[in-house]
């Protein structure tokens, strides 16, 4: 495995309280085998949990994970999470993390995008509701939209500012209706149900390229090749990004702990940048001779993103500890050797 990888895991493990126990229990990852998951994936084995990971591989990568497939206590199912899956063993947590989420994936794969925060999120609550174990959806940032500058830094109670036929409005609205099902079965069900919107999340295994579109993976690698970087409008938009150790770390918490049970939480990192910045950044961790060029900013792109994360703070006892440079130069390692290898 990746020295860059393992030291993550291993940041990830020890920031987790003993706690949070997971010995021996049968735990479902949809998405397993994509960015996030396959960390989650990692953590979770490494915590002696029986881990499922179900994935079709269509924007998961099976390299995530072949590294668990000699454990015992490492499942791997090709499975599509939209169409119906029995389980021979009882579930005692389902993480449910399947959907593409990138910008050229909404404008390619919009009904399987759909399908997949709809119907993939029906089935995986029927799996809950069977075993009566809990679940956690992965949402998004996108469902609050492009909020109007008095609620950035955004809170869970804001509603969001969503072009329901945009064309971002699969991944936008999938999301919401996916929280709408899930809150729908914790209602009239009771059950057991937590949902964490992300934010800008980045770190090794993220994919790059124009389909994926993911702005850190695109600078990076535009400057590892001195290739222009290519920056959408003025660059003054900004994010708020957050490091992969960080973000697991608290889906993890959400899902295990009690104090989550039927909230809905932002997680993501309160600082805010300019995305010329990070351009500027980048150009200067990597020493690259790439020029900064301008395009227009696509339909609907948001202009701010900043979450409020004091539930998340308050209920999981957690706050981002990576700063943007240190993720930055972690995550650049790991594309310097990726490149290598591929070359």
């Amino acid at each position: 495995m990746d020295s860059t990888i393992k030291q993550i895991i291993q940041t990830i493990f020890n920031n987790l309280k003993d706690e949070l126990d997971v010995n021996q229990k049968n735990i479902l990852v949809t998405g397993g085998a994509g960015f996030l998951g396959s960390w989650i994936c990692d953590i979770l084995v490494e915590k002696e949990a029986n881990v499922i990971c179900l994935d079709n591989l269509t924007s998961g990568l099976k390299d995530n994970i072949s590294h668990l497939f000699n454990r015992d206590n490492f499942q791997f199912i090709d499975h599509d999470i939209t169409k119906p899956i029995h389980f021979d063993k009882k579930l005692d947590l389902i993480l449910h993390l399947s959907s593409r989420a990138s910008r050229g994936e909404f404008e390619k794969f919009p009904i399987q995008i759909l399908k997949a925060n709809l119907l993939g999120t029906w089935i995986s609550l029927g799996i809950a509701k069977k075993y009566s174990c809990p679940l956690l959806f992965a949402s998004t940032s996108e469902i609050y939209g492009n909020p109007p500058p008095e609620e950035v830094p955004t809170s869970e109670e804001y509603y969001g500012n969503v072009n329901p036929i945009g064309p971002r409005s699969c991944y936008d609205e999938g999301k919401r209706a996916g929280e709408a099902f899930v809150f729908s079965y914790y209602l009239q069900h009771n059950l057991d149900v937590r949902i964490v919107r992300i934010f800008n999340t980045y770190g090794p295994r993220m994919r790059s390229g124009d389909l994926y579109g993911r702005v850190i993976p695109r600078f990076i690698e535009q400057a590892l090749k001195n290739q222009p970087i290519t920056v959408y409008g003025d660059g003054t938009q900004t994010r708020s990004f957050i490091f992969v150790s960080d973000e697991v770390e608290a889906i993890i918490r959400a899902a295990l702990l009690n104090s989550a049970r039927g909230k809905v939480m932002n997680i993501g990192n309160e600082l805010e940048f300019k995305i010329i910045d990070l351009a500027k950044k980048i150009k200067n961790l990597t020493n690259s001779n790439s020029k900064i060029t301008f395009y227009p900013l696509p339909k609907d792109d948001p202009l701010r993103r900043s979450p409020d994360t004091s539930k998340a703070k308050k209920f999981l006892n957690w706050k981002p500890k990576i700063s943007l440079e240190k993720g930055l130069e972690l995550t650049i390692k790991w594309y310097r050797k990726k490149m290598q290898i591929y070359k």
